[in-house]
């Protein structure tokens, strides 16, 4: 039986857990205050659409320190943390895994898992990118909404870990998550991209939820903007979307709830840290490398005090 660790225990990475240990898989949860004391003392409880009210009571939950003092080496670690969190976890994952270890990174930052191979050569870094909307609810608590919940990831070229790869494909979809082993992960994981950063930026920029892009006027116009900055950056990139991304993406936000909040705007209205550097400004970078111009990336970067020569 394979090894899970789930390297930031929020409403993704939760679940993920959740899902996998409510089937019988060997999990371990990683996460720290309230949040992990109310794990230990009453069990990872899970508001479900897809599962129904599930308490799992003996789920392994602990910090860093202690998996790493447990001497275990992880079969698959997925990265669930933000990405400002990224360099702080390094250390972790170093002593966490061997040669044999597969790590997936699911966060909203394009090309986080060429950021930690290069960090991490000794261990296997994949690519991957997560459709879910979950959330902690309360300490110990994890509610996930709707009938969205796919996993998708990669290689970034030719593997051996074919095997293994579908080892955990099928691990997955036993526990109840849509899994998509990808042959193209850049292309997969910037699909994703060019819906989660316009919204993100389009709401930050206007401190709006989703209803309001959903309505015609101003702020649809400058997230269909920024959605046309993100095909320039595939294109001068050779990274290849569907045709109709905008619609794709314009048929995405018509179907999420007109209350939902991008969780960069969360973490801002909380006076927290935020992924605006990887979500936004990382984008204006990209376009420089390129020769190009993101006239809405720009303006939104600029918005939020990115100095644009």
């Amino acid at each position: 039986m394979m090894k899970y660790v789930i390297m930031g225990s929020g409403g993704t990475g939760a679940s993920i857990g959740g899902f996998l240990a409510n089937a019988g898989h060997d999990v371990t949860l990683i996460a720290r205050g309230n949040h992990l004391n109310a794990i230990c003392q009453h069990g990872l409880i899970l508001h479900s659409d897809k599962l129904g009210e599930i308490t799992l009571k003996n789920i392994k939950a602990m910090t860093t320190d202690e998996y790493i003092s447990s001497g275990e080496k992880a079969d698959v670690i997925f990265v669930a943390v933000k990405g400002y969190s990224i360099n702080e976890i390094i250390p972790f994952l170093q002593k966490a895994s061997d040669t044999h270890t597969i790590i997936i990174p699911i966060l909203n930052i394009y090309g986080t898992g060429r950021y930690l191979a290069e960090k991490l050569p000794q261990t296997n870094v994949l690519e991957g990118c997560i459709y879910i909307v979950a959330y902690i609810s309360a300490p110990g608590e994890i509610t996930q909404s709707g009938d969205i919940f796919r996993i998708v990831y990669g290689t970034r070229g030719p593997s051996s870990l074919k095997a293994q790869l579908l080892q955990i494909k099928q691990d997955l979809e036993n526990s109840g998550i849509k899994v998509v082993l990808s042959e193209n992960i850049a292309d997969d994981t910037f699909r994703k991209f060019t819906f989660v950063s316009p919204f993100a930026a389009a709401a930050a920029y206007y401190d709006i939820n989703a209803g309001a892009i959903q309505q015609k006027g101003k702020e649809q116009d400058l997230f269909i903007a920024l959605t046309k900055d993100c095909m320039a950056i595939a294109e001068a990139y050779n990274i290849k979307l569907p045709e109709d991304i905008m619609d794709i993406n314009l048929k995405i936000m018509y179907a999420v709830t007109p209350d939902t909040t991008a969780s960069m705007q969360k973490d801002l209205a909380r006076g927290h840290q935020s992924e605006m550097d990887g979500l936004i400004f990382e984008i204006v970078r990209m376009a420089r490398q390129k020769n190009i111009t993101v006239p809405a990336y720009e303006k939104v970067a600029s918005h939020f005090g990115f100095k644009i020569n």
